[in-house]
C-alpha cells in the first residue's frame, strides 16, 4: 500500500516550538522543498533516494574508502566492501488482524484528519491501539500504564520502523516521537545475535544537547529496563569516567551527543561494529550547531545496510542532503501544514517598539502573566550578556527568575530547567541554549 506515492512537494516549510504557558521572544521558521526533481525521491541527482550519484546506501559519505575494519585508536573509514558483515534482520512487523480488516476508506479519513502526509512505496498501514503493536506484553503494561492511545506519529512509525524501513520524520516537538523509534529500537535489538560484554551498542540515538539527550534517556529507561537491555546517556559536561566504564562493559542502546560519542570512538572505548539501528533526533538542529561532520564522522562507522530514521522539526536543504546521503527508500512523514507556518496550537502577539520601551512593557506583560494560576513565562533574549543583565534586575525589582545560557555551569543549568519545570521558578530567561525540547 501506498499513500500520495505520485505526489510531489514544494517549499515544504516547519513548525518552530513554543515553550511554557508564555513565551516573550521570538524564533524563526525552517524552510525547504521536496519535489520530485533535484531534492526528490527516486532517480535525480543530489538529493534523489535510492539513484543517482549521492542517493545510494554504501556510497558517497558513508560507504567505502579505507583499508580495514578498525575499531580501535583514531577512526579509520571503514571499507565495508571488504567487512565480512553478519546479514542483517530488520523487518519484525507483523500486521494485527484489526489492522487488516480496517477499511482503506477509514485510513484516509484518519489520515486527513490528522493532517498527515505521506509519501513512499508499500507504506504499511497505521496502527490507531496500542494491542495493534503487536509489542511484547511489558512494553504494552507500560503504554497502557500512561497512555491512552498512540499519538500520530507513532502511530506511523511503529508499523514503518519494525518493518525495518528507513523514515524521515517533520514533527514538532511534544508529538511522542520518542516512543515512535524508541519502541522499534527496542524490539530490533530484541531480535539481533546476543551481546557478548565489551560489545558495542546495536541502537544509536544522537541528539544535539545533553537536556535533549537526557530527556530521550528518562523516556526510554523504563521500556529498555522491561526488556533487560542496557542503555547508556552520553553527553559533554560530565565527567567521562561513568559513561565510559558502561561503554566499556558493553550496552545494547547509546543515546549520545555526536562530539561525546566521537571522543569515545576515537579512544576505542567503544565501537560501532554491532550498530544496525540510528537514529538522528533534532536532525536540524544538530546541524545548525555545526556537528555534521561528527556525525559523518560516526556513520562512516557504521554499516551501510544498517536501518536509518531521522526527526526534523523542519525540512531545510541541508536536511534533506543528509538523508539523501545516509537513507534508502525512506518513508517521508509529515504531521501538520505542508505550509510554512508556526505552530497552531500556540497564539503569536508581535509587538514593535522602541528599544527603550522593552523593559516596562515587559514587566507590564509578566505583571498580566503572573496574576495567571500555575503561569510559566520563558524570555528568550538575543545575547548571554543580557539574559545575565535582566536576570540581576528583575530580581533585585523582586521578580522570580533564573537565567539559563551556554556559559553556565552544566550543574547550574539542570538546577536552574528543574526549578522552572517544578514552578519552583516561574520566569526562565534563556538564551536559545533552551530553544529546543524543554520538558515539563
Amino acid at each position: 500500500m501506498s499513500y500520495n506515492k505520485n505526489s510531489s512537494f514544494g517549499n515544504k516549510g516547519g513548525h518552530q516550538n513554543g515553550f511554557g504557558s508564555h513565551g516573550v521572544g521570538g524564533g524563526g521558521f525552517g524552510q525547504g522543498g521536496f519535489n520530485g526533481q533535484s531534492n526528490g525521491y527516486g532517480g535525480g541527482n543530489r538529493g534523489s533516494y535510492g539513484g543517482g550519484s549521492r542517493g545510494g546506501r554504501g556510497g558517497g559519505s558513508t560507504g567505502g574508502g579505507g583499508n580495514r575494519w578498525d575499531f580501535s585508536g583514531k577512526m579509520t573509514k571503514v571499507n565495508f566492501n571488504k567487512a565480512n558483515l553478519t546479514p542483517l534482520q530488520k523487518d519484525f512487523y507483523h500486521e494485527h488482524a484489526s489492522v487488516s480488516r480496517r477499511g482503506q476508506g477509514e485510513v484516509d479519513q484518519w489520515l486527513s484528519e490528522n493532517n498527515v502526509t505521506l509519501d513512499g512505496q508499500d507504506i504499511p498501514r497505521p496502527v490507531f491501539e496500542f494491542v495493534e503493536g503487536n509489542f511484547p506484553e511489558p512494553i504494552e503494561n507500560l503504554l497502557h500504564a500512561t497512555f491512552q492511545k498512540p499519538t500520530v506519529i507513532q502511530s506511523i512509525s511503529w508499523p514503518v520502523a519494525l518493518s525495518g524501513r528507513d523514515l524521515i520524520a517533520i514533527a514538532q516537538t511534544g508529538s511522542g516521537k520518542t516512543l515512535g523509534f524508541i519502541i522499534p529500537a527496542i524490539i530490533h535489538t530484541l531480535n539481533q545475535p546476543k551481546r557478548n560484554f565489551g560489545e558495542g551498542p546495536s541502537v544509536v540515538v544522537l541528539l544535539p544537547t545533553r537536556e535533549l539527550a537526557q530527556q530521550v534517556e528518562e523516556v526510554a529507561k523504563d521500556y529498555c529496563k522491561a526488556m533487560k537491555l542496557s542503555l547508556v546517556c552520553c553527553f559533554g559536561g560530565a565527567s567521562k569516567g561513568p559513561q565510559a566504564g558502561e561503554l566499556k562493559r558493553g550496552v545494547d542502546v547509546i543515546i549520545a551527543t555526536p562530539g561525546r560519542l566521537n571522543d569515545f570512538l576515537e579512544t576505542g572505548t567503544t565501537n560501532m561494529q554491532r550498530c544496525s539501528y540510528l537514529v538522528l533526533d533534532e536532525a536540524d538542529r544538530m546541524l545548525d550547531m555545526g556537528f555534521e561532520p561528527q556525525i559523518r564522522q560516526i556513520v562512516g562507522q557504521i554499516r551501510p545496510d544498517r536501518q536509518t530514521l531521522m526527526f526534523s522539526a523542519t525540512w531545510p536543504k541541508e536536511v534533506r542532503t543528509m538523508a539523501a546521503d545516509f537513507q534508502k527508500e525512506a518513508v517521508f512523514l509529515n504531521v501538520g501544514s505542508m505550509d510554512l507556518s508556526a505552530n497552531h496550537n500556540i497564539e503569536q502577539k508581535v509587538e514593535v517598539i522602541d528599544e527603550y520601551q522593552k523593559p516596562k512593557r515587559l514587566f507590564h506583560l509578566l505583571e498580566m502573566i503572573m496574576s495567571q494560576k500555575d503561569c510559566k513565562t520563558i524570555i528568550f533574549t538575543e545575547t548571554k550578556k543580557k539574559v545575565d543583565e535582566l536576570t540581576r534586575n528583575m530580581r533585585r525589582d523582586g521578580w522570580p527568575a533564573l537565567g539559563i545560557h551556554g556559559d553556565k555551569q552544566q550543574s547550574e543549568r539542570d538546577w536552574v530547567l528543574n526549578q522552572f519545570r517544578e514552578g519552583k521558578t516561574p520566569v526562565l530567561l534563556a538564551t536559545d541554549v533552551a530553544a529546543r525540547g524543554l520538558g515539563g
